[in-house]
């Protein structure tokens, strides 16, 4: 093809037979290729890894219910299922197609992509066509004729260029290779955008639906307040009471009345923050969960996997591993500056007066090598390799403490979930309890036995019991959601 566009320009057989050189010398070349220089990469060892890999995920006491909360089965791809509710199952899969965190990571990816595609045509010819044409006269000077005037004429000149970088050390090679790197972190981001979306959507879709539980507990305590409102009522016009039992009654009222607003103001901003997750303005924000009053919960044994599956599942961990890879690469790129470049060059051109295009003396060409090398000032090209070699020792650090990090959020989480499921039951055995003395006191009181200010604490701890008893089950959904959070599941 090469030879074919140079014809273009009138070039006769001399030309075609320095390009067919040209393209020998270059075959040669690349067949003498050294390996790259600069480290290999092998993936991260380090003792770290190692401890984490093999360690369970079921260290954490699971309770003294005597049931076992978690197992070592794999964790599902999408863990969200796993409640069954499939408006919750709705709202990820629109947030996971909306989410505009999402988007931004996506695009990122391209870009990534892209400049992978960059590094990579540095491997292929680089080919450069120019042509002039202009109409004047050259200096007479220029002709070496002091004194001539030549006359204006159209002139013309154009020249072909055909240039390759002999990669003979590997520093092109070594630059692909840490942009396919980075190209796979950026893969990993977006994986790790879509778990934290699914996760944060289901956080927030419990939060609405813990918020309406609480709100509906604290209605039915105000619904109790009332008729005890109601009873010192007739109690005081029968002559049976005082009149202080029903201010007593009434304050008790308007103190659970107090609690509403912030429920429901708690609940209206996690519709807002749902919205958002899935792409929608706040406003329109999703009405079929607004009147959700059951945290979503998972009663069966939750799969969290082991240890090996875990650091294979976190998105961070392969995003710190993948660009522990490409700092890697980039040492080679930072060390081929310390060994010569060479460039091969073909060049063709053609000039004159625009009526003798074509003729043999227009035509001109080159072919040869271009080598360059910065000595012996290589001080800077060293800087930059032991600052590439530092870069590769804070990833590594910085992936070891990824590691260490994923450890501790699934340990964490599961103990938070383990201990709070202990503290939701010691919370219903409470309100039963709670519940009777509060159903005695009012008996008792109706019947002139006791007096007022005992219903009126078996009243509040009824209501502080019912309240600890909803925040509870809604904090046990809360833990749930982290958890899968913390085993980084939702994204294949």
């Amino acid at each position: 093809m090469w030879i074919r566009v140079m014809n273009a320009f009138g070039a006769r057989r001399d030309f075609g037979r320095g390009a067919a050189a040209w393209v020998l010398a270059l075959a040669g070349l690349n067949a003498c290729s050294l390996r790259p220089v600069g480290p290999d990469y092998h993936g991260p060892v380090s003792a770290t890894l190692t401890r984490a890999g093999g360690q369970p995920l079921t260290r954490v006491d699971q309770g003294g219910g005597g049931s076992q909360l978690y197992s070592q089965q794999p964790l599902p791809d999408r863990w969200w299922r796993l409640y069954e509710d499939p408006r919750l199952d709705g709202l990820v899969r629109q947030a996971l197609a909306h989410n505009t965190d999402l988007r931004v990571a996506v695009a990122n990816l391209e870009r990534e992509q892209a400049l992978l595609k960059e590094a990579g045509s540095a491997q292929n010819p680089s080919l450069s066509v120019n042509a002039s044409p202009y109409y004047g006269h050259p200096s007479g000077l220029s002709e070496l004729q002091p004194g001539f005037v030549p006359d204006n004429a159209w002139h013309y000149s154009s020249g072909l260029n055909l240039s390759y970088q002999v990669d003979l050390f590997g520093q092109i090679r070594r630059a692909i290779e840490a942009a396919g790197a980075d190209s796979e972190a950026a893969q990993a981001a977006v994986d790790l955008v879509k778990v934290n979306v699914a996760a944060n959507t289901a956080r927030a879709y419990a939060e609405v639906c813990t918020t309406g539980l609480r709100l509906q507990t604290a209605r039915r305590s105000i619904d109790l307040q009332q008729q005890s409102v109601t009873l010192t009522g007739r109690l005081l016009q029968a002559g049976r009471t005082g009149e202080l039992d029903t201010v007593r009654a009434r304050a008790q009222l308007e103190q659970l009345k107090a609690t509403l607003p912030p429920l429901q103001a708690q609940r209206q901003n996690a519709l807002y923050r749902l919205a958002t997750l899935t792409g929608a303005l706040p406003q329109d924000f999703p009405r079929s969960v607004a009147d959700c009053e059951t945290p979503p919960r998972i009663t069966r044994i939750i799969p969290v996997g082991d240890g090996t599956a875990l650091l294979r599942r976190r998105p961070d961990i392969r995003q710190n591993e993948r660009q522990l890879a490409a700092a890697t690469a980039r040492v080679g790129v930072a060390t081929a500056d310390l060994y010569p470049k060479i460039t091969l060059g073909l060049a063709g051109s053609s000039a004159g007066l625009m009526g003798g295009m074509g003729e043999k003396d227009t035509y001109g060409w080159s072919l040869g090598p271009l080598i360059s090398w910065t000595l012996p000032n290589t001080g800077a090209v060293e800087a930059r390799i032991v600052q590439a070699q530092a870069g590769t020792r804070a990833d590594l650090a910085r992936f070891d403490g990824s590691v260490l990090t994923a450890m501790r959020e699934v340990e964490t989480a599961l103990n938070n979930y383990a201990r709070e499921l202990d503290r939701f039951q010691a919370l219903e055995r409470a309100g039963a309890q709670t519940r009777d003395v509060a159903d005695k006191t009012r008996r008792l009181y109706a019947s002139g036995k006791i007096g007022y200010l005992d219903v009126l604490d078996a009243e509040r701890s009824l209501s502080s019991s019912d309240a600890a008893l909803a925040e509870s089950q809604g904090q046990l959904a809360d833990d749930q959601v982290l958890l899968f959070l913390a085993l980084g599941g939702g994204w294949q």
